[in-house]
């Protein structure tokens, strides 16, 4: 005996629904309480920077604590895409070399 079609559709969505919710850690912690480093920047991780003199090692450092795939220093006058990427850092500095800033994007 076939489903009606308008049933089966029911079905497929409640499968489909179910199959993307997640479950709780496994380790009883909140979802909110771990870091995530999924490759999406978290301009908080590297607030630290701000005032501090931009270096190849400091932009390092605040890309791996951000978790951000990418990070790079803009400074007034330099020309920037548009573009929004949520795996890249942006540390701002002023025309002393001076973190002004920290963003995702």
């Amino acid at each position: 005996m076939p489903f009606p079609r308008k049933t089966l559709l029911i079905l497929m969505a409640a499968l489909a629904v179910t199959g993307c919710s997640t479950s709780g850690t496994s380790t009883g912690q909140s979802a909110a309480a771990a870091p995530a480093f999924d490759g999406r920047c978290n301009a908080d991780g590297a607030r630290y920077t701000v005032g501090k003199p931009v270096s190849a090692d400091l932009l390092e450092q605040a890309r791996v604590k951000a978790g951000a795939q990418v990070a790079r220093v803009l400074r007034p006058h330099d020309m920037v895409t548009l573009e929004y990427r949520s795996d890249r850092l942006n540390l701002n500095a002023d025309d002393s070399g001076q973190i002004t800033r920290v963003n995702c994007g």
